[in-house]
């Protein structure tokens, strides 16, 4: 009985482990507390270029 055991348990590793490499995760990948904070750092700062841009534009053109 332990030999049909252990060999039904290797294949069954093997078909998971098969099965795992076929499906790979749908989730994000992880990003640190400290990057995130970083990112929207660097977004805030690109929106802010982006918003002033089209200021400067209005006021020249109201002139």
């Amino acid at each position: 009985m332990n030999r049909k055991k252990k060999i039904k348990e290797t294949l069954l590793k093997k078909h998971k482990k098969k099965m795992s490499r076929m499906h790979k995760a749908n989730k994000p990948k992880y990003i640190s507390k400290a990057d995130r904070a970083k990112m929207e750092a660097e977004q805030a700062a690109a929106e802010g270029i982006d918003q002033n841009q089209p200021e400067s534009d209005i006021e020249k053109a109201g002139d």
